[in-house]
C-alpha cells in the first residue's frame, strides 16, 4: 500500500509538472487549458465498474497555424487512484487494449441533431459528426483545413504536398473521437491532434468520458463518509499544454446499498405449506442515484430504458444510467462503447434451504407479500409516473440485454401466493442453495427508494420420513452480478468478455428468512410414583383442535422415566389423535416407580397432569398440571411464533393455548 501511494504521488507530481510547463505553439503564445469536471458522482462502493465524471479541457490561445500545415501531436494519459475498468473493445491486429473510454475533440455530436458541417466561430464542432479514430496506438495525423478560418479546422489528409505543408487538403473532417489505451490504473489517449484555437475568446475542447473506476478498493469511506476518485492528467508529445488543475476529482465512493429481511418465519413440519409467505427482502439505496435503469428512457415506450439507445450520444449530457456515452461507431465483437449490458441488478443467495422445501419469489417489487407494487404504465418508459420505482426478476445476474437492438430477460410469472395476487414463479432449489435476481426498470435519481420482493415456501409434510427436516434457510443480499459469476481479481480489471456493470458479492452476516420447526411438546413430571401404596394418575391432553383455527394434529409421546438407577425403558403412549386425552397409570405404567418422567410428543400443544393418591384416595391425593420444558432440537416451547407481519403477508398459528 506504501509503495502505492509513492507511486501515485509520483505521477500526481508529474502531472503537475507537465501541466506548469506548457510548451509554447506557434506563434509564441502559450496554449492554456482549464480542467473541469462539471458533475462529480457518487461511486457505489460495491461497484467495479462504476462511471466517473467526465474530464474536460476548455484550451485557449496558442498560436495560429497555417492552412495545409500538420497539427501538432499529443499523448494524453489519465491515472486514477484506483484501478480503470472501463470495458476493452479490442482491434484485431492492432491492439486488444483499446476501450470504450473516450476521447472527444470539440464536442461532436452535441448539435441536435448532429450533422456533417465545418464548424464556424460560434460552433466550431458540436455540428460534426464523431469519426472515429481507427489507429489508437498511434492516434490520428490530420492537418489544417481552409474552413473556419476564425479557429481552424481539422481534416483528415494532404492531397497536393508543398514545401514543409499541403497546398491542399481534403474537406473531411478529421477524427475527433478517439480510444483510450487502458493498463491498470490508467488510460492514456495517443496521437490527439491539437490545433490552437489561437483567437481571441475561442476556445478547444477535449472531453474525457466513459472512464470506469473500481470503486471497491476505495471503499470505507472517509471521515466526510465518502473518499474521492482522484485523476492525475499528464501530457507528452510535440506539444504540451498548460493545465490549470492536473488533479480533478472525478467522484466520491459511499456504500450504495443497505438491504434487509424481515426476519425468519417459523413453519412446523407437520403442517404441509403451500405457497405461504415467509419473508420481505428490502432493497434500499444509500443516494438517489444508486439504483440505475440500463439507459435513461427517452421515450415513452416499453423497456425504452433497457433497450440500446444509440440517441445517448451527446457529450456532457448526463444520463443517470449505468450507461454513459453511447457511441455506436465505436464497436468490437459486438459490445458498443458507453453501452453497460443491464440495469442496476439486486441479488438473492438463498441458502441452507431444508430439503424438500420448494421456493418462490415475487417477480415483481411489492408493497407487501400479498399486494404488488403499481406498474408503471409503460415499464421502463418515461411517463408522468417514471418516478414509481419498479423492478422485474431476470433470469440469471449476467443474461445481457442485448446491444442496440436488444431485448429484455424477464421471467414470467406462473401463480399467486396462498393470500394475495402478487405474481411468484418458484426458482430452482439445488443443495439447499437459489439464486433470484431482479432489475430496476424504473427509478427516481432524485429520491432514495426501496424495492421489496416477497418470498414464499411450499413442502408436504412427512413427521414419520422428518421431512422437511428442522432448519433455517438464510439469505445474503447484494447488488449483481458478483462472484463466483466472476473472480475477484478479473472483476476489478478492465475486460473485453466480462459484462458491466458487476459488484462484490455479500460477505456479511446471512440473514434469516425461515425456520422448520419439529413438532414436538416436551412435558415434565417432576414426581411419579407406585411405592408404599400410592399410585399415580398421568393424562396427556392433545389440544391442537381449538376454536382459533389452528391445524389439529396427532401423533405418539415417548415416555421417559427416571429415578436415578434402574430406569425403566421408555414406553409409547401409541398415536394420540387431536381433541383427545391419553391416560394411564403409574402402576401399568411402570410398577414400583418413584421419580419423574419426561413426556416427549410429536405434535405441538400437549399438555399434562398427574394425580398422586393412596389407594383408593382414601387420606391422600394431591394433583399437578405438567411442566412444558423448552424443546432443545428447537430452543422453543414447541409454539411457533406467527408470521403475520407487515412484510410477511401470511397467515399464522394460534399460540395462545
Amino acid at each position: 500500500m506504501v509503495s502505492f501511494r509513492k507511486w501515485i504521488l509520483a505521477m500526481t507530481a508529474t502531472a503537475v509538472f507537465a501541466g506548469i510547463a506548457g510548451a509554447q505553439v506557434s506563434g509564441g503564445s502559450v496554449l492554456t487549458c482549464a480542467t473541469n469536471v462539471s458533475v462529480t458522482p457518487t461511486l457505489r462502493a460495491e461497484g467495479y465498474t462504476e462511471q466517473t465524471g467526465d474530464i474536460t479541457l476548455q484550451c485557449t490561445g496558442g498560436g495560429a497555424l497555417a492552412t495545409g500545415a500538420q497539427i501538432p501531436q499529443v499523448n494524453i494519459a489519465v491515472f486514477l487512484n484506483t484501478q480503470v475498468t472501463s470495458r476493452l473493445l479490442p482491434i484485431s491486429g492492432v491492439t486488444n487494449t483499446s476501450s470504450e473510454a473516450l476521447l472527444l475533440i470539440d464536442e461532436p455530436g452535441a448539435a441536435n441533431p448532429p450533422v456533417n458541417l465545418v464548424p464556424t466561430a460560434t460552433a466550431p464542432g458540436p455540428g460534426n459528426r464523431q469519426v472515429l479514430c481507427s489507429t489508437p496506438l498511434t492516434g490520428c495525423i490530420e492537418y489544417v483545413g481552409n474552413q473556419g478560418a476564425l479557429i481552424g479546422q481539422a481534416v483528415s489528409g494532404c492531397v497536393t504536398a508543398g514545401a514543409g505543408t499541403c497546398t491542399t487538403t481534403t474537406s473531411t473532417i478529421g477524427a475527433n473521437v478517439f480510444q483510450g489505451i487502458v493498463t491498470g490504473n490508467a488510460v492514456t489517449f495517443y496521437g490527439i491532434p491539437v490545433l490552437a484555437p489561437a483567437t481571441a475568446g475561442l476556445s478547444r475542447v477535449f472531453r474525457i468520458t466513459n472512464v470506469r473506476a473500481n470503486a471497491t478498493s476505495l471503499s470505507g469511506g472517509s471521515a466526510a463518509g465518502a473518499t474521492p476518485v482522484i485523476a492525475s492528467i499528464s501530457i507528452s508529445g510535440a506539444t504540451s499544454l498548460q493545465i490549470s488543475n492536473p488533479t480533478p476529482t472525478v467522484g466520491f465512493v459511499q456504500a450504495g446499498l443497505t438491504a434487509t429481511a424481515s426476519g425468519a418465519t417459523g413453519q412446523n413440519q407437520c403442517n404441509s405449506a403451500n405457497r405461504a409467505s415467509v419473508n420481505t427482502l428490502t432493497f434500499t439505496e444509500n443516494f438517489g442515484t444508486a439504483f440505475k435503469t440500463r439507459v435513461a428512457a427517452q421515450s415513452n415506450s416499453q423497456f425504452a430504458g433497457q433497450l440500446g439507445n444509440p440517441v445517448q450520444n451527446v457529450p456532457g449530457a448526463i444520463y443517470q444510467s449505468e450507461s454513459n456515452l453511447v457511441v455506436p461507431e465505436v464497436t468490437s465483437g459486438g459490445a458498443v462503447a458507453g453501452l453497460a449490458d443491464y440495469g442496476t441488478r439486486l441479488k438473492a443467495q438463498f441458502n441452507s434451504i431444508p430439503a424438500g422445501v420448494r421456493l418462490f419469489v415475487s417477480t415483481v417489487n411489492v408493497n407487501n407479500n400479498a399486494q404488488f407494487a403499481t406498474v408503471p404504465n409503460p415499464v421502463g418508459g418515461n411517463a408522468g409516473n417514471v418516478s414509481t420505482p419498479y423492478a422485474q426478476l431476470v433470469v440469471s445476474e449476467t443474461a445481457n440485454n442485448g446491444n442496440l437492438s436488444g431485448f429484455f430477460p424477464s421471467v414470467s410469472a406462473t401463480d399467486v401466493p396462498s393470500v394475495g395476487n402478487t405474481p411468484i414463479v418458484e426458482i430452482n432449489v439445488v443443495n439447499g442453495s437459489a439464486t433470484a435476481v431482479w432489475e430496476v426498470l424504473n427509478t427516481n435519481p432524485n429520491t432514495i427508494e426501496s424495492l421489496k420482493f416477497g418470498v414464499y415456501t411450499t413442502y408436504t409434510s412427512n413427521v414419520a420420513q422428518n421431512s422437511p427436516p428442522a432448519g433455517t434457510a438464510t439469505v445474503n443480499l447484494s447488488f449483481a452480478p458478483t462472484p463466483p459469476a466472476f473472480t475477484a481479481a478479473s472483476g476489478a480489471a478492465a475486460s473485453s468478455s466480462l459484462t458491466i456493470p458487476r459488484f462484490l458479492a455479500d460477505t456479511g452476516a446471512a440473514r434469516n428468512i425461515q425456520s422448520i420447526n419439529i413438532c414436538r411438546t416436551v412435558l415434565l413430571y417432576p414426581y411419579v410414583t407406585n411405592v408404599a401404596g400410592f399410585d399415580t394418575g398421568l393424562a396427556i391432553a392433545n389440544t391442537s383442535t381449538d376454536p382459533f383455527g389452528t391445524g389439529p394434529q396427532a401423533g405418539s409421546c415417548k415416555l421417559n422415566w427416571y429415578q436415578g438407577t434402574n430406569n425403566p425403558a421408555q414406553a409409547d403412549t401409541g398415536n394420540i389423535a387431536s381433541g383427545t386425552v391419553y391416560t394411564t397409570l403409574a402402576s401399568t405404567a411402570v410398577p414400583g416407580f418413584n421419580g419423574y418422567m419426561i413426556a416427549v410428543c410429536s405434535f405441538q400443544y400437549a399438555h399434562g397432569f398427574a394425580f398422586v393418591s393412596d389407594l383408593g384416595a382414601q387420606k391422600l391425593a394431591m394433583g399437578y398440571l405438567a411442566l412444558v420444558i423448552p424443546d432443545p432440537a428447537t430452543n422453543s416451547s414447541g409454539r411457533v411464533a406467527s408470521p403475520l407481519s407487515t412484510g410477511a403477508g401470511g397467515s399464522g398459528e394460534n399460540i395462545g393455548h
